[in-house]
């Protein structure tokens, strides 16, 4: 299992950041995008590290065009000397419509075809194919040798896509290299929703599970001090609710008999109650969710609970020292 770790979004604080993280062990530094943009601390990471993987985790694709994205993970994937994995998401409705002012229709089908678009661009630049995709929501269709980049050493970067829903997570077998499942998911819904779309998307591309990656960013409740444990945890449920209050995410709370729970917090969202929200979580729905223990507890509960399905993970185990997070790496990698 690989054990990855989030970089600051303080573009000044990334490259100590990411010096910290190589010399901790970690095998890769992620970027998010929440409130600045994923790609630019990638930048600063890849100009100061040698060995570590550089993902975005994720990136919003609607937001952007294929061949947008295909230039921004061709540079980074260059730059780094083919150490950057492109994790991409979709977002929801109201974020793309509302905040990027975007076109939002049929997301699954949609990312497929945006992968498959930025696969046709890659093809194109490392293969020298024709460039002529034409789908239902992009065409690409003209490429000159002015802009056609002459760097190509280190090839495509690998795509990673994030999914909930069985028809994205199917999407992501069938043309990207792994799937990242959302930390809003819980063990049953993984291997009742999650793996079986897994594999008919694999099915489809003629691909094993060999040939693919899954990340799970699981929530781990832990501290190094009662304080830091009660804090943790009261966080952990606050963005538990956050997340449930999403109705795209209220089958994951249904399969467990919580459906009636979404509705409820979606009411309490639109009311600005946020810190109220957490107060729903119970214990029962917090550890089907998260990991709950001492550090290193928790890192052996994850281990068994996950273990035979994540092959790489940026969930927080909360090391007190060195010598302990190598002991909670040696477990996970087991």
């Amino acid at each position: 299992m690989k054990i990855d770790r989030g970089l600051s979004t303080n573009l000044n604080a990334v490259p100590g950041s990411v010096q910290k993280l190589e010399a901790a062990g970690y095998d890769g530094a992620t970027s998010v995008e929440t409130s600045h943009d994923p790609f630019f601390p990638l930048l600063l990471a890849a100009q100061n590290s040698e060995r570590i993987e550089l993902m975005t985790s994720i990136a919003v694709a609607f937001s952007r065009t294929p061949m947008l994205l295909a230039n921004i993970a061709h540079d980074l994937n260059s730059f780094s000397k083919g150490r950057f994995v492109m994790g991409l998401g979709s977002q929801i409705q109201p974020h793309i419509t509302k905040r990027f002012s975007m076109p939002w229709s049929s997301p699954a089908k949609r990312m497929r075809e945006l992968i498959l678009a930025m696969r046709a661009i890659w093809a194109c630049w490392y293969e020298g194919e024709p460039l002529d995709f034409r789908g239902d929501f992009y065409t690409h269709s003209l490429m000159t040798p002015m802009f056609t980049p002459q760097d190509t050493e280190y090839g495509a970067p690998k795509v990673l896509l994030a999914g909930v829903g069985p028809l994205m997570t199917e999407v992501a077998g069938e043309v990207a290299d792994g799937v990242i499942l959302h930390a809003f998911t819980t063990e049953k819904y993984i291997r009742e929703v999650s793996l079986p779309a897994i594999e008919s998307g694999l099915a489809k591309s003629g691909r094993s599970r060999k040939d693919f990656q899954i990340s799970y960013p699981a929530f781990v409740v832990t501290g190094r001090s009662e304080e830091e444990f009660v804090k943790n945890k009261k966080a952990t449920c606050k963005q538990l609710a956050f997340y449930g209050s999403t109705p795209a995410y209220q089958r994951v709370l249904a399969i467990h008999g919580w459906g009636e729970l979404q509705p409820e917090l979606n009411r309490m969202s639109k009311e600005g109650k946020w810190d109220q929200m957490g107060a729903l979580i119970t214990d029962e729905i917090l550890e089907a969710f998260a990991v709950v223990g001492e550090p290193e507890a928790v890192a052996i509960a994850f281990k068994q609970r996950y273990g035979d399905f994540t092959d790489r993970t940026s969930s927080n185990f909360l090391s007190k020292d060195d010598e302990q997070l190598s002991r909670i790496m040696t477990t996970l990698r087991a």
